[in-house]
């Protein structure tokens, strides 16, 4: 029996195997591999970049889809066993049911199958039965000829609530409704109709025209629901769920009624004018309403928000970072003051004070103060976040007599707040306040973004559009994703690296970066790579996956800096023999690279795609995958929204994209948008074909909204 078992489960996978290679175009060769490495607790980074050979190369995306699909076949083979076993235990399971349920490929037709024999509330059709309605039910079904007075009056009893024909009628025509709810071939039928002609029909719910007028422009909004774009559909959902909107899903109700009645009204008389009569009951009360929440469901889960969001953040935590810099960052303030933090190179804090840039006598002493500390601690750059006062503080910091050496850089806050009020800040800096901390952050996004925004929860980060309204858990999973796979694209120096860094890092996690630091902080540097093996509960599977995504940058082997794996260590020290010199002389030597003949190291386990690799890493160990810094500057004297006029030309900084275009900071302390027909003189399908979060574009202010508080501008020429 556990032989019977095991051959079964296999078969399944085969089975899976075959569904995705032919779903996605990838061989069952790949599949299979990226299966077996999952299974064995590889992560999509590690297989991406040291498992080339076993995947013929499959880039994370394409892993990613195959760890997807696979997740849903295998939910879909456990309910099927519960419905199975569910039936088996009640005595319900036919050959002919089994083998349907065997065949479903969706979760939708297999729960179509079960509904009819899912344990039943007390329903009409459940009442009706209990008066002994159901042999009518299945007379007037079957549509054939019948003698309403006599038929109907044999089924008259005071006694089980059944008081006159027509409550007989009534209690048969609930039990058809219920049966033709539960007809798998109508629901199926029904479903296709619902995603081909289905349409969303938005309503303004009365007396909530003022309250809801940011939803005004669905106050009467119809739409194809197969054409719908993420943006409206989620707009619609949260306009319906503060109870401004009401919100339909739906196709032409005749349409709906007529596919039914072609289905299963047959003949003439009596009967059939009963089902007739059944059907319309089946699809207002049953049918279209299960439909309408199955296809809410689907419409959510296709709506693009977790896409452009995951794609906005990837973009974000790659921007180019300052390097390490000494910086003297401000977190703004008018009324507060700013809060001025120094920085050392690392991103350390040094010193931190506050000065009043607008208070009568303050701006004398707030130049003398910041003239002192770039001065005292050798500042490089400036970092000023871009909110309340940001602007303004650009202004009296640019008027000051500094070493023009020293860069200014506006710095995205988002999230800076989340932070300085979190568990890590409190960690990081116990004896300090929020606004400290959240100075703190303001420097270190400019020094390294990756590494500071990793700290925070990816929703606060200010790049996502009707993120709450998505499926949060699918959420979650795909912004944990783009982390993990910014952070390994990166490396990570594990000298320097926070715990909140480290816990991203392939094969680690929150336990295993804490033990990490701790190790670190007791024992002082690691100095090889091997060294990691001595971190409590750092054992050998978690080394393999984490290793060649952390780096050494002044460690006693120049392979331990760069992402050449250990376990490909002893490749390069036989290239370094056969050419009879150093691994260091390797690095440094582009000739004695060239004189590299890779089909001499093509093994079993390691061909010409990880060789390619090792030779790249060679020439350029530890490279940052990111774009160089450029400085930016917003345009003088354009602070506030008042100072806008149309026709005016502005540098901006791309914030935000999103399915209908993008929002760019000009420095007034609101982000306009530029609508997807305004990004390009071309038509455009999708905003990232054209700009990327953090990018420096220039645009022209087409109108100014005071009332509403929006900006539409434009990219085009």
């Amino acid at each position: 029996m556990i032989n019977q078992n095991i051959s079964l489960a296999e078969d399944l996978k085969i089975k899976h195997y075959s569904i995705i290679s032919d779903e996605l175009n990838i061989r069952d060769r790949q599949v299979q591999a990226v299966a077996a490495l999952l299974e064995e607790g590889s992560t999509v980074p590690f297989i991406a970049r040291y498992r080339k050979e076993a995947t013929g190369s499959l880039d994370e995306v394409a892993i990613t889809a195959i760890r997807e699909r696979l997740d849903q076949l295998q939910e879909l083979d456990k309910r099927r066993d519960a419905i199975l076993k569910s039936l088996d235990e009640r005595g319900l399971l036919t050959g002919e049911l089994k083998d349907k349920t065997l065949a479903a490929e969706t979760m939708a037709l297999l729960e179509d199958l079960y509904l009819p024999y899912r344990p039943k509330r007390r329903t009409k059709g459940v009442l009706a039965r209990e008066k002994g309605l159901e042999p009518l039910a299945q007379l007037i079904f079957g549509q054939g000829e019948i003698d309403p007075l006599s038929c109907e009056a044999k089924f008259v009893d005071p006694e089980k609530g059944v008081a006159s024909p027509e409550e007989a009628l009534s209690g048969a025509r609930d039990i058809i409704a219920e049966w033709i709810n539960e007809n798998d071939i109508a629901r199926a039928k029904m479903r296709a109709l619902f995603i081909t002609k289905g349409v969303f029909r938005s309503r303004v719910i009365s007396g909530k025209e003022e309250e809801g007028a940011k939803y005004r422009d669905y106050f009467d909004w119809e739409e194809p629901a197969a054409k719908a774009p993420s943006h409206r559909v989620l707009a619609m959902r949260r306009g319906e769920n503060e109870g401004f909107l009401a919100l339909r899903l739906a196709p032409p109700e005749e349409d709906a009624i007529s596919l039914l009645e072609t289905l299963l009204v047959k003949g003439s008389g009596h009967a059939t004018d009963q089902v007739r009569t059944a059907v319309r009951d089946c699809y207002k009360r049953l049918l279209s309403l299960s439909m309408e929440t199955e296809m809410r469901v689907v419409t959510k889960k296709r709506a693009e928000a977790i896409r452009v969001f995951a794609e906005n953040l990837r973009q974000l935590l790659l921007s180019p970072p300052l390097g390490q810099k000494s910086v003297l960052a401000i977190d703004p303030g008018f009324r507060t003051g700013c809060k001025v933090v120094c920085l050392d190179r690392q991103g350390k804090l040094l010193h931190n004070d506050t000065i009043f840039i607008l208070s009568e006598g303050g701006t004398a002493k707030a130049s003398e103060k910041i003239t002192d500390l770039c001065a005292r601690f050798d500042i490089e750059a400036i970092a000023i976040g871009n909110g309340t006062a940001g602007r303004e503080t650009e202004a009296f910091i640019k008027k000051l007599n500094l070493p023009r050496s020293i860069i200014v850089v506006m710095v995205n806050e988002s999230g800076a707040s989340v932070y300085s009020a979190s568990e890590t800040a409190r960690e990081e800096f116990p004896d300090h306040d929020l606004t400290v901390r959240g100075a703190v952050s303001i420097g270190r996004r400019l020094i390294d973004p990756l590494a500071e925004l990793v700290k925070i929860d990816a929703k606060s980060i200010g790049v996502g559009q009707y993120q709450h309204d998505v499926d949060q858990g699918i959420l979650r999973r795909s912004l944990d994703d783009v982390v993990m796979s910014c952070v390994n694209a990166v490396g990570v120096e594990v000298n320097t690296a926070s715990k909140e860094l480290l816990m991203y890092v392939s094969g680690l996690g929150p336990q295993l970066a804490g033990n990490i630091v701790r190790h670190r902080n007791e024992n002082g540097p690691f100095r090889y790579r091997a060294n990691l093996r001595k971190v409590p509960k750092l054992g050998p599977k978690a080394f393999e996956q984490s290793a060649g995504f952390l780096r050494i940058g002044d460690g006693e082997n120049p392979l331990d800096a760069s992402s050449v794996h250990p376990e490909s260590y002893h490749i390069v020290d036989t290239m370094a023999k056969d050419l009879n010199c150093s691994v260091s002389d390797l690095v440094l030597k582009d000739g004695l690279r060239s004189l590299i003949d890779l089909s001499k190291y093509v093994t079993d386990s390691v061909g010409l795609p990880t060789l390619n690799d090792i030779i790249k890493e060679l020439a350029k160990p530890g490279r940052d995958p990111r774009e160089s810094f450029e400085t930016f500057s917003f345009t003088d004297g354009v602070e506030k929204m008042e100072d806008l006029q149309i026709g005016m030309k502005l540098p901006g900084i791309v914030t935000n994209i999103t399915a209908f275009g993008a929002f760019v900071d000009v420095g007034v302390h609101q982000d306009g948008l530029v609508h997807i027909s305004q990004l390009a003189n071309r038509y455009v399908k999708d905003p990232n074909e054209v700009v990327k979060v953090h990018q420096k574009v220039i645009v022209t202010v087409l109108e100014v909204d005071m009332k509403r508080k929006r900006i539409a501008i434009s990219m085009k020429e």
